[in-house]
């Protein structure tokens, strides 16, 4: 079973990713060339293994999810800050009854979201690729506008599953977004399980970029979360082992155009993805 971890090399070979590779990459490459290549122009896929940590982070969630029993017709799941990535599409598709979420158009244009490819300003680009039969799709996902500091209390206890794919390190600072962390658990079922990935330092445990429209989480920060949400009675294991294989010390820059995108240089820090798995207090 997957648990809190880092993105690195080693999980490209591995049995879950191969698992997801096979359930989720492969039938949807489409859509994940279209988004590698249109967010990062200079990447092109005709590499055997596409080393990049957007991969990691939507088999993450997916595995996550799936081998939690959560992938199942009739489970209730919660995205926030969706933009247009495939994951409401692809749990629509197992039957699962979807509430994506994204910010407003007006805060999305004050925060310079609105212009990317990587904000939804509507359902209508969250099946833009056909990931999820249209009927299917229309029946079961909703989309609703959400700020992620002031989630609605009609979601309480309504929801199996949460998830976020690097988007709770927008919410202004470190603070905000280890409440936010806190928070969306209370959406929750008992029991029900919450997978989020974010930016992880790699740098330094003490420097980090602390506010501003995106921040960088240092390890401690991470031990903390994890201890607030073990005092409230959630579960949460970590692994924050970064790995040792050579690709695994290969940092992109600025504009971010080679494979491997594992590590990244962001301002004074190098970065990379961070999976988290919570569960939720309760049978």
């Amino acid at each position: 079973m997957l648990i809190s971890q880092l993105c690195k090399k080693n999980d490209f070979s591995t049995e879950w990713f191969a698992a997801s590779n096979k359930l989720f990459f492969q039938p949807f490459q489409t859509y994940i060339r279209h988004f590698i290549e249109t967010n990062y122009q200079h990447i092109k896929m005709q590499a055997p293994i596409l080393y990049h940590r957007k991969l990691w982070e939507f088999c993450y969630i997916f595995q996550a999810l799936y081998e939690n029993g959560l992938l199942i017709p009739g489970s209730m799941g919660l995205g926030f800050g969706v933009g247009k990535e495939p994951l409401a599409s692809v749990f629509a598709s197992y039957g699962c009854q979807i509430t994506a979420t994204d910010l407003d158009l007006q805060s999305a244009q004050v925060a310079g979201w609105a212009s990317s490819d990587q904000y939804a300003a509507g359902i209508e680009c969250l099946n833009k690729y056909g990931l999820c039969d249209p009927a299917v799709f229309n029946r079961l996902v909703v989309f609703e506008n959400v700020d992620m500091n002031h989630i609605p209390s009609k979601y309480t206890g309504v929801f199996d599953f949460t998830w976020s794919s690097c988007s709770f390190e927008h919410c202004g600072s470190i603070e905000l977004g280890e409440e936010f962390l806190v928070r969306q658990m209370d959406c929750l079922k008992p029991g029900g399980i919450a997978v989020h990935t974010t930016e992880y330092n790699l740098s330094s445990n003490e420097d980090t970029q602390e506010r501003g429209g995106l921040v960088i989480f240092r390890k401690r920060d991470i031990e903390d979360m994890a201890q607030k949400l073990r005092g409230l009675g959630h579960e949460i294991e970590l692994d924050l082992d970064p790995g040792e294989a050579l690709i695994n010390s290969c940092v992109d820059l600025p504009p971010y155009t080679h494979n491997p995108h594992l590590r990244l240089q962001i301002l004074n820090w190098v970065s990379t993805s961070i999976g988290l798995i919570i569960k939720k207090t309760g049978a």
